[in-house]
């Protein structure tokens, strides 16, 4: 009876042992950034053996691991980091430190060398208080409807010959009539219209005319913002929105707003 006890003690022995060595091993530690602030979240890989998570709020991490494992660290905006675990890293806390990525500050072309003299380059750099005027005059009647009949550019019929299409159908005239009749009434769109004609606008519709001139994200939205109070896009057009028509009033918009903050395209 000894021996089949002192078996038995064997063989619990051995199997927890063996289940020790089975069991998968981790790491654990904290990514924090060059200025040793917490990082939160930043994704955590293991190359290796295909198993990724996210540190939490403090930067913490632990992730299953083996020794040789290669592990990964990834964060928008910062230089990633491997690092290959070794026997001696499997049994104490990693510090992971990640290097933010310079930005890349765009060159601004000085189309004017400044003189020194305060009362000179103001002028220069200044539009005159009369040409300001001016455009805002022109800008108010550009967009004030007109009060006078256009006059009708037509030839007098003296001098016209034969109209052999008279009596009979104008199928492009008809087609035309039936193309305006199934177009819908314009009407003037509300706040949440306008911010559904705006996302098609940001998505739909190629911008990289605008990113030409050094233009980020938020300077995008302000110009569109900018086009769509001036010419009344979302008004016109969010019940027939056609990109090409969009993409021409942006453009005819761009001109002025380019004019107006002095921006200059990048030469490629």
């Amino acid at each position: 009876m000894e021996m089949i006890y002192t078996g038995r003690f064997l063989f619990l022995v051995l199997f927890c042992f063996a289940s020790g060595l089975w069991a998968q091993q981790k790491i654990s530690g904290k990514v924090i950034t060059g200025n040793e602030l917490d990082l939160a979240p930043v994704l955590v890989v293991n190359i290796s053996q295909g198993k990724s998570m996210l540190s939490d709020m403090s930067g913490k991490f632990e992730i299953e691991a083996k020794e040789n494992d290669e592990i990964r660290f990834v964060k928008e905006g910062y230089y990633r980091v491997d690092k290959k675990i070794t026997s001696e890293e499997m049994n104490s806390p990693l510090n992971i430190i990640l290097k933010r990525m310079e930005i890349q500050i765009p060159e601004v072309k000085i189309t004017y060398k400044p003189t020194g003299n305060l009362a000179k380059d103001n002028q220069h750099l200044n539009e005159s208080r009369k040409l300001q005027s001016l455009k805002s005059d022109m800008e108010e009647y550009m967009k004030s409807p007109l009060n006078q009949p256009l006059p009708t550019n037509a030839i007098s019929k003296t001098f016209t010959g034969h109209d052999f299409n008279a009596g009979q159908v104008n199928l492009f005239g008809v087609f035309n009539v039936v193309k305006k009749l199934a177009k819908p009434k314009v009407t003037k769109a509300n706040y949440n219209e306008t911010q559904d004609f705006l996302k098609r606008v940001k998505t739909q519709v190629n911008l990289n005319f605008l990113k030409k001139y050094g233009m980020d994200e938020e300077q995008i939205d302000t110009f569109i913002l900018y086009a769509e109070k001036t010419r009344s896009l979302a008004k016109r057009y969010r019940k027939d929105f056609q990109i090409s028509v969009v993409e021409y009033e942006l453009k005819i918009a761009f001109g002025e707003y380019s004019k107006m903050n002095k921006l200059e395209g990048t030469k490629e």
